[in-house]
């Protein structure tokens, strides 16, 4: 689970959005009227003020304030003042909420506790004022900022960097804030959780003395050593570790002050102690793990704990879950679901034990119940990691929870852990309960297909549901037509009949309730997207606008699928490519060159090539060779616009492209589609249908056979790629993003390697269970992988499968204003785009349609039937006429 989905969840009940438009109340300093010969800037988070005709350098020292929450209004009426009267540029976080999530326990380490950045014109001002405020801010607590170095004991810190929003592309080809080097050139400013100047700036005299202070902080001469680091948030870290006097193996939790907080406020030390009490008042329970020590070092605790064997519970679905499997057998799913209950049984035994010493464990879900198995497979379970529990007594509301079972607001005490224990009977047959912080009406519809898949005792999951929906004194939900997700007593309304307006298999029904969906969730009047999607359109320059996060996606979808035009979406998109933000992406999928390519396809040709322009103007050489941001995807949009419009220039700079990423490509570090060398193959691939140059074909050839080299064969015989701790078989960074790339190469040559790998991907499209249902992290990238592959299929299931995994996206769906759609990653809120929400999953089901065009760009239907016979050697012959290599290229 991705932690970072969690700030953006607050702003809007459906959709992810970007945390300061939630509703707040600002600091004074952010509503008091702006000074004379100041002028104010609001951007993001931040709320900044500059001395008229004050010139800053692009770069240098610059010094962060932090402060906790209930100082922070102290702290920056102090620190306002003392600007004002020196005339220094500086700015800060208007809000407390907002300054609450940047301290939160999952918020990004490297930008924790920055509340202030005050910007001096040179390094002796910098000393200056570093010296004002460490005595005016004397005393004040405030989290340690990891970024930096900690001017004296108190809030002041400092970091080397760009004081200006500049950006340029770092060795992976991603675009990252940039600094100047000495000789001019940009260079990646590095934002870590540690203190690291460039290179070549020397420390200044007066910040040796802190320097030195920092690195005598170690835990050398304590009775412990570290192993291995277990976990990091912005709390502090989990080891493995071991006691040196005796040998046992201990965990160390650490709690960093000020800093990881709760939703009640509480810090990571507070609920260190918060865990160290719990467990000693369950001191002697075989089902948690028992305190060996505390130490302080520094001013970071530690809490040294017994070390549990065993896995946490959400590991065992990779290696029991049946539906990993494309046809399990009922005895497959009758053993599983025996292990299921009998795991939902010890974890229950486990949670009543708890109780029984008065104690609510407030955070129960997958990764926190330790499993492990004896010789003769027989479960037993632990808890772990007691930070949020507290005494029923004391009548606390859930403050730290996994977003798959969060209880509702009103629950407290046991019900807390009831509510999860019900999710938990959810989960372990489809793990999909995240969902329910969208509709808690939601677990009806997942119980009900549970029930069919598996041989579960209904009533098993008719208690989940009845406790999922009750209200918050417990009692039952009533079966009346209302407006969800609650009635005004809390209890959530079950609608009758189907709880889907349209099922996903419901053909033209299906893609045209998404499509309403898709207008219903406009927001024309918004300069920052028109239709809701990913975070990433929050943390990417111009995300709003772009192919796989914003409008151009959506909008292509739209027009693949047969929807009507929609002028109103169209102009919005020309506006922002008409004036593209300082920092936007190039790339195809995250930036301009899906935009002018999208603008082309919708008609907008003179705009198409205007932004075309623009981006040849930037440095798109430095990017990346991949196909999501880098020069596969600018090659490929440039040569399309080439063949479209006869522009020499745009086909030059493709080639131009092929010979960058033919140079870089070998060095990529991850696989498939849209990270890896499949997307470079693609751009060679569709080079070599237009020029017929055998270098080109070639190319591709190497470039897919590196893929491949990523990629292991698992136990049911798919072939996924490698991550080193996961294998993964989806359409943007797995193994099907491969296949798509090696049916096409085969349609011009023979590989025997490729024909054996792409018959094991499509086995990979063919499982039961995908955890997400988006077009590039899980179903929707399968239904279109099986609707277009010519891979030969032996056992003649092709349809079948195709239909099951377009019948099992039900599972994800939640109802939108009564239409179909689709939640995003980490499925806490609904998303739009094409990359991870119903914009993707609209234009997959287009695909299946018969005879459909709709398709990824650049991946047009193939020409050949499924049943082609394999080839049976390498040869690279077999060239298509000319002319329908160009027509290709072109789609």
């Amino acid at each position: 689970m991705n932690k970072g989905y969690a700030a953006f969840c607050d702003a809007d009940r459906w959709f992810y959005d970007a945390p300061y438009r939630r509703a707040e109340e600002s600091y004074p300093a952010a509503l008091a009227p702006v000074p004379g010969g100041w002028r104010a800037h609001r951007n993001g988070s931040w709320y900044a003020l500059r001395p008229l005709g004050l010139d800053l350098p692009s770069q240098g020292w610059k010094i962060h304030v932090s402060a906790t929450l209930d100082n922070a209004g102290s702290v920056l009426a102090r620190v306002y003042e003392y600007c004002m009267e020196q005339r220094v540029a500086f700015k800060f976080v208007p809000s407390r909420y907002l300054l609450h999530l940047r301290n939160a326990k999952y918020a990004d380490r490297a930008a924790s506790g920055k509340f202030l950045t005050v910007y001096p014109a040179d390094t002796e001002q910098c000393r200056r004022i570093c010296e004002d405020l460490d005595g005016l801010l004397s005393g004040e607590p405030g989290p340690y900022v990891l970024s930096d170095l900690r001017f004296g004991a108190g809030p002041v810190h400092l970091r080397y960097g760009s004081f200006t929003l500049r950006h340029c592309y770092d060795e992976h080809g991603e675009v990252v804030p940039a600094i100047e080097a000495p000789d001019g050139r940009l260079v990646p400013d590095p934002r870590g959780p540690v203190f690291q100047p460039p290179e070549w700036v020397e420390l200044p005299p007066f910040l040796k003395p802190h320097l030195e202070a920092r690195s005598a902080v170690s835990l050398a001469g304590l009775p412990y050593t570290v192993e291995r680091a277990l976990h990091f948030s912005n709390g502090g870290g989990v080891y493995a570790g071991r006691d040196t006097r005796t040998g046992e193996a201990v965990v160390l939790k650490e709690g960093r002050p000020y800093a990881g907080l709760a939703a009640d406020g509480a810090d990571a030390v507070a609920r260190l102690h918060r865990e160290r009490a719990a467990l000693e008042r369950l001191a002697g329970l075989d089902c948690v793990p028992a305190v060996r020590d505390t130490f302080t070092v520094g001013d970071h605790h530690f809490l040294v704990l017994q070390y549990l064997e065993g896995k946490p519970l959400n590991t065992y679905f990779a290696r029991k879950h049946p539906l990993i499997d494309a046809d399990p057998t009922p005895q497959a799913l009758a053993a599983y679901t025996a292990w299921a209950l009998k795991i939902h049984a010890r974890v229950t035994e486990a949670v009543e034990a708890v109780h029984a010493r008065g104690v609510v464990f407030n955070d129960l879900h997958l990764f926190n119940v330790m499993v492990r198995e004896d010789p003769a497979g027989e479960p037993s379970v632990a808890l772990l990691d007691f930070e949020a529990a507290a005494h029923v007594d004391e009548g606390l509301r859930q403050t730290v929870a996994n977003p798959a079972f969060v209880a509702p607001p009103d629950r407290r005490g046991f019900a807390v852990d009831r509510y999860a224990l019900a999710c938990l009977r959810l989960a372990l047959f489809l793990p999909l309960t995240s969902l329910l912080v969208l509709d808690r009406a939601k677990a009806v519809h997942l119980a009900g297909i549970a029930a069919e898949r598996f041989p579960v005792p209904r009533r098993f999951l008719d208690e989940a549901v009845a406790e999922i929906l009750a209200g918050p004194d417990g009692e039952p939900a009533e079966a009346v037509r209302a407006e969800r997700p609650e009635a005004p007593d809390g209890r959530v309304p079950v609608p009758p009949g189907p709880y889907l307006p349209v099922e996903p298999g419901d053909g033209d029904a299906a893609r045209r309730s998404m499509a309403a969906a898709l207008r219903a969730s406009a927001t024309p009047q918004r300069e920052d997207r028109f239709f809701p999607g990913d975070i990433a359109q929050f943390t990417t320059e111009g995300g709003g606008a772009g192919f796989g996060y914003g409008a151009a996606g959506v909008l292509y979808a739209l027009a693949e699928t047969g929807a009507e035009p929609w002028p109103e979406a169209e102009e919005w998109l020309l506006a922002r490519a008409g004036d593209p933000g300082s920092g936007t992406p190039l790339g195809f999928y995250d930036g301009l060159a899906g935009t002018a390519w999208t603008l082309d396809r919708l008609g907008h040709r003179k705009e198409a090539l205007a932004l075309a322009g623009e981006l040849l103007r930037q440095p798109w050489q430095e990017t990346g060779p991949d196909l999501h941001g880098g020069l596969a995807g600018i090659g490929l949009a440039l040569d399309a616009l080439g063949t479209a419009t006869g522009e020499g220039e745009l086909h030059a700079a493709a080639a131009r492209c092929a010979e960058l990423a033919a140079r870089s490509a070998p060095r990529l570090t991850r696989a498939g589609l849209l990270y890896g060398n499949a997307g470079p193959a693609l751009l060679f691939l569709r080079l070599y249908e237009r020029t017929l140059e055998e270098e080109y074909l070639e190319r591709a050839r190497q470039a897919l056979h590196r893929d491949l080299d990523r990629c292991v064969t698992s136990a049911f015989g798919t072939l996924q790629v490698d991550e080193g701790w996961r294998t993964m078989p989806y359409l943007g960074a797995g193994s099907v993003g491969i296949g798509m790339v090696l049916d096409d190469w085969l349609e011009h040559a023979e590989d025997p390697r490729f024909a054996r790998a792409r018959r094991e991907i499509v086995r990979a499209a063919r499982s039961n269970f995908y955890a997400q249902p988006g077009l590039f992290r899980g179903a929707a990238g399968m239904v279109l992988h099986l609707a277009r592959t010519s891979t030969p299929d032996p056992d003649a299931t092709r349809s079948a499968d195709l239909d099951r995994q377009i019948a099992a996206l039900a599972r994800h769906a939640v109802p939108y204003q009564g239409h179909l759609a689709f939640p995003g990653e980490q499925l806490m809120r609904l998303s739009m785009d094409l990359s991870t929400g119903t914009a993707g999953i609209l234009l997959a089901l287009g695909s299946a349609t018969p005879g459909g065009r709709a398709q990824l760009p650049f991946l047009p239907p193939l020409r050949h039937a499924a049943a082609v016979p394999e080839p049976a050697a390498h040869h690279c012959g077999a060239v298509t006429p000319s002319h329908q290599l160009i027509e290709r290229n072109m789609t």
